[in-house]
């Protein structure tokens, strides 16, 4: 059985898109820390990151730095945090979200019933700072 994340990148699920491409894409968590909470995923459906090839681990870990880059210009954070678990879904993902202290990477922060609206101005944010930074061409539409 396809994992969540393989339902939502087929389209099968409803996802908010910041990049695209042909192995990784990135949207936000509907469970976000703090607005931009941002989740990069391989295409492929490989339960653990230290399973990914090689590769392909650090593809995914380039785009996690340019989502990095975009969450800290977009919400003026200092820093950005990078997590990975794979607890919740059993398809490799790894968390950025833009931070202010480490208190900011604590699960218990999640707020698990942001509004959508909320999660759409997010996306939009995100999308203007990744074409900032001249990454247009992995950018969805709004």
């Amino acid at each position: 059985m396809a994992s969540l994340f393989s339902r939502i990148i087929a389209g099968e699920l409803p996802g908010r898109f910041v990049w695209q491409d042909d192995e990784v894409v990135c949207f936000l968590t509907i469970a976000p820390l703090r607005p931009g909470h941002t989740l990069v995923v391989p295409r492929r459906e490989i339960d653990k990151w230290t399973d990914l090839p090689g590769e392909l681990l650090g593809k995914v870990m380039s785009v996690a730095q340019v989502i990095g880059q975009a969450v800290e210009r977009a919400w003026d954070a200092p820093r950005s945090g990078l997590a990975i678990a794979g607890f919740e879904v059993l398809h490799c993902h790894v968390h950025v979200t833009p931070i202010w202290d480490m208190t900011d990477l604590e699960l218990s922060n999640i707020k698990p019933e942001t509004v959508a609206a909320e999660l759409d101005q997010a996306a939009v944010r995100l999308r203007a700072a990744l074409r900032d930074l001249g990454q247009g061409q992995f950018v969805p539409e709004d």
